[in-house]
């Protein structure tokens, strides 16, 4: 089974975290980039401006979201197979920076990297 999780940026790093990488394309408000633990900033992993923007972090905008954001990904799966290749080695922690935790990017983003590695 493999071992995908998401935590935002501000929350503590634990020892189970494995592999951290940052999926946000933007650099986390109030965070020195020397505060931050993390292995790998993979910007690409992130939606494209385009789509984060037209989302707007809209609850009621999710699912197609979801949907628009899961079809970017099969277009650039270089990211997606950098994230299949961590997760294979061990725990993997994707983190972000959202408020939002029921809505957020990484949440899809950990599905698409797990049903990948799982195929």
């Amino acid at each position: 089974m493999v071992d995908i999780r998401i935590k935002r940026v501000y929350d503590a790093v634990s020892p189970e975290d494995g592999t951290r990488v940052l999926v946000d394309r933007l650099w986390p408000r109030g965070v020195r980039k020397t505060d931050l633990v993390m292995d790998l900033w993979l910007k690409e992993a992130a939606p494209s401006p385009d789509l984060r923007h037209w989302f707007g972090h809209d609850p009621a905008r999710w699912t197609e979201f979801g949907q628009r954001y899961r079809q970017e990904l099969v277009q650039d799966s270089a990211a997606v197979q950098t994230l299949c290749d961590l997760a294979r080695k061990g725990p993997l922690t994707l983190l972000y920076a959202a408020h939002d935790t029921a809505h957020t990017h990484a949440l899809v983003l950990a599905d698409v990297v797990r049903h990948a590695v799982q195929s």
